[in-house]
Order: structure tokens, then C-alpha cells, then sequence
């Protein structure tokens, strides 16, 4: 619900933040996200440093590096956003004030979402498209590599690396003095923690170090089963497949699915607050979902 609130009155979009800066040249919605990945990236590098979560349990950790599959989906997940007029989570927020547009976007969504994870196309992109790539040799994550090639310990290393990076990206958001509000920062800060919240209640939380009956450990709040953060694509498609497949028996909500209903939710209460703020009530088109 606070991912709602703070993507609909901070007006935080990823397709808005680079059609501000291509079209318009201004680089405040771009430095919200920066903020916001700054955040994060402190966050999590601190917990790895800490020991309180190991980085290759997330769903990122593959010393496999499908550049083609990653640059093919990341352009058509581009192309697909700037004709939708927002991502996943942006369609979601749309949808909870009222956007009836959104829905018929959020159901294309989840069709292609659930196709590409389990249908025809994942046949064809796991045996195509996602064996061409390079292999990794210290894994996938800037602070693997800083260890192996200084020495310092892995934890230590994981946590320098995003402390550098964090603070590279914090540099280029203060250089603009327009940019620092409280509403600017309270929209990147806060999304930024969020994200690592959502790291803790899965990797610390929802973390079972031995399932009493396969004696492995588990992460019980994640649909891959494994650590995952904020992520609206594939929870999309999974309420898609509850809808349709849920008397089978093997449907279970998980974090990504909830946090769907909460975005949802989050967004109808800020736009419902907004209008009333206003002094007018706002059309009934746009608010049935709230009612």
C-alpha cells in the first residue's frame, strides 16, 4: 500500500523518467530513481554485509549471462511500455485510481507474462534465446569480482561495492539544486526502502535455513523460491493464473501476488484522499473501484 501512495502522489514512472529527460531535457523523475536505486543498493549491500542475507540466493545470482534474452525482452519491454503509457507498476496505480485502460493493459500483461514463464514462447526462449550469452567467472554481482580481484572478504566486498556505486548515484542526484524537495526525496527514499524491506522480509523473514522435511533451506514468501524483491510482472501474470487454474489446488499467495492487492489498494486510498483534498468529489468512472 506504501508503494501505491508514494508511486501515485510522487508521480515515480520509469517510461516518465527517460520521456522527461528525451523530450523535455529535465532529469527530476530520472534522479527520484536514481535516489531510489541509491537507496536500495546501500540497503542490500549493507544486509550482505552484515551476513543477515547471502546475494546468491536471489533470483539474479546465475554466472550465466543471457545477454540476448536480457536485450530482447528489455527492448520489447520498452517499446511495450511507451505504447501502454507505463510499466507494470505504473499500469497498476493507473488502475487502482480508476484508469479503465490500464486493466485491458494489465490482462495483455499477464497473458504475455504467464507465456513467457510457462507457455509456448518459454519453450522457445529457454531453448534458443537464453543459451546465448557469456559465462561469468566470479559471478554476477560487482562485489564478487572487487573479492576476487583484491582479496577482501566476500561480505566486505559486496558491501564496498554498493556503498561506491549508492554513492556515485547519490553525486549526480545532489548536483541539481531544483531536485531537492521533500516530496522528491521522500519519493525516491522511500521506494528505495521499500525495496529493502521487501529484501529482509524474504531473505531474513521468510527465510527457513532446514525445511523439516526435505531438511533444505527455503524461502517461503517467493514464488521462485528464492530471495526476491519488488517485482509486478510476473505477480500480475500469477493472479491470472489463480483466476483461471485455482481448483487445482497448488495455488498459494505469495509476497509478489499481495503486494499486487496492495498497490491496488494503495493507489485508490491516495486518489480518494486527492480528490477530497481537492473539494470535489471525483467522477464515478474513475473511482468504482475504490466504492
Amino acid at each position: 500500500m506504501a508503494t501505491g501512495v508514494l508511486i501515485h502522489r510522487g508521480h515515480f514512472c520509469t517510461m516518465g523518467a527517460i520521456s522527461d529527460w528525451v523530450l523535455m531535457r529535465k532529469t527530476t523523475r530520472l534522479r527520484q530513481w536514481a535516489l531510489a536505486l541509491a537507496v536500495a543498493m546501500m540497503g542490500f549491500g549493507a544486509m550482505a554485509w552484515a551476513g543477515w542475507i547471502e546475494p546468491a540466493n536471489t533470483i539474479y545470482a546465475s554466472k550465466h549471462l543471457s545477454w540476448l534474452s536480457g536485450l530482447l525482452g528489455g527492448a520489447l519491454f520498452g517499446v511495450g511500455m511507451v505504447l501502454a503509457s507505463g510499466c507494470s507498476s505504473k499500469s497498476l496505480v493507473r488502475l487502482g485510481a480508476g484508469n479503465l485502460k490500464s486493466l485491458v493493459v494489465l490482462l495483455a500483461m499477464a497473458v504475455a507474462a504467464l507465456a513467457t514463464m510457462k507457455g509456448l514462447t518459454a519453450v522457445w526462449r529457454v531453448n534458443f534465446i537464453d543459451p546465448i550469452g557469456v559465462n561469468l567467472p566470479h559471478g554476477p554481482f560487482v562485489g564478487q569480482w572487487l573479492s576476487a580481484m583484491t582479496g577482501l572478504s566476500l561480505p566486505d566486498a559486496l558491501g564496498l561495492s554498493a556503498v561506491l556505486v549508492a554513492a556515485l548515484l547519490l553525486v549526480w542526484v545532489m548536483q541539481e539544486r531544483g531536485f531537492h524537495t521533500l516530496f522528491n526525496w521522500v519519493t525516491g527514499a522511500g521506494l528505495g526502502a521499500l525495496v529493502v524491506a521487501f529484501w529482509w522480509l524474504t531473505g531474513v523473514f521468510g527465510f527457513v535455513p532446514e525445511h523439516p522435511l526435505t531438511l533444505e533451506p527455503v524461502f517461503l514468501t517467493t514464488h521462485s523460491g528464492r530471495m526476491e524483491a519488488l517485482s509486478f510482472t510476473a505477480p500480475v501474470g500469477y493472479w491470472l493464473d489463480a483466476l483461471l487454474y485455482y481448483s487445482d489446488g497448488s495455488k498459494r499467495l505469495t509476497l509478489g501476488m499481495v503486494t499486487v492487492a496492495g498497490v491496488l489498494a494503495g493507489a485508490c486510498i491516495s486518489a480518494r484522499l486527492r480528490g477530497l483534498s481537492d473539494g470535489r468529489a471525483l467522477p464515478t468512472a474513475k473511482t468504482w473501484f475504490c466504492t
